[in-house]
């Protein structure tokens, strides 16, 4: 039996749930929708005109609708009040193909029909910037070659650790952080784990 996501936001305090997909150039879009309507958004889905986003559509095709998958629901640990759900996109009864999620899921059923399981590890990469975007956040990072660099990763350590600090909560088992190759570049590693878990967590990243 699925779970029930109005019940988990009352016991969580969960005000809003973002019911999200990400499109063909791996952007996430998002309906913010308030927890006294998520009963039947679960059921029948947030709608989404797909041409609107970058899917292989035209203004001429239906409405699309994003039904959220609960197990994948993480209450978000910056923002307590606010669910995020990955969701499968529908679109006359049917799936709809040009969902990365759904090309996703038929990759790994191919596969299981072979008794194999697909997993991934993820390597996230991120550069720390200027409110205003228009240098790096560090202005003593200038070495030529930073990569692994303690200094510059130790001067951005309550930042760095905030969003480790977040991973953790979340139950993703980041395991370590280092300065990459260039000035302003941060990496950090979590664990590889079935691929269909792990690709939330990149796009909620």
């Amino acid at each position: 039996m699925p779970k029930n996501l109005f019940k988990i936001a009352k016991e969580k305090k969960i005000k809003y749930f973002l019911i999200s997909f990400v499109d063909l150039f791996g952007v996430l879009r998002s309906k913010l929708v308030p927890a006294h309507a998520i009963k039947d958004m679960q059921e029948t889905g947030a709608g989404f005109a797909g041409f609107a986003a970058w899917l292989d559509m035209t203004p001429a095709d239906s409405d699309m609708f994003g039904i959220p998958d609960p197990d994948s629901l993480i209450q978000l640990p910056w923002n307590k009040e606010v669910g995020w759900l990955a969701s499968d996109l529908w679109m006359n009864a049917k799936p709809v193909d040009a969902s990365p999620r759904i090309m996703l899921k038929k990759q790994i059923k191919k596969l299981s029909k072979q008794g194999l399981t697909m997993k991934s590890g993820v390597e996230c990469e991120y550069f720390l910037i200027s409110p205003d975007g228009d240098s790096i956040a560090d202005p003593r990072d200038t070495q030529s070659k930073p990569c692994y660099d303690q200094s510059a990763l130790m001067r951005r350590y309550d930042l760095i650790k905030e969003i480790c600090d977040c991973m953790i909560e979340m139950g993703w088992g980041p395991y370590q952080n280092d300065h990459e190759d260039a000035n302003g570049q941060f990496e950090m590693n979590w664990d590889y784990s079935e691929c269909l878990k792990n690709s939330r967590q990149t796009y909620v990243f």
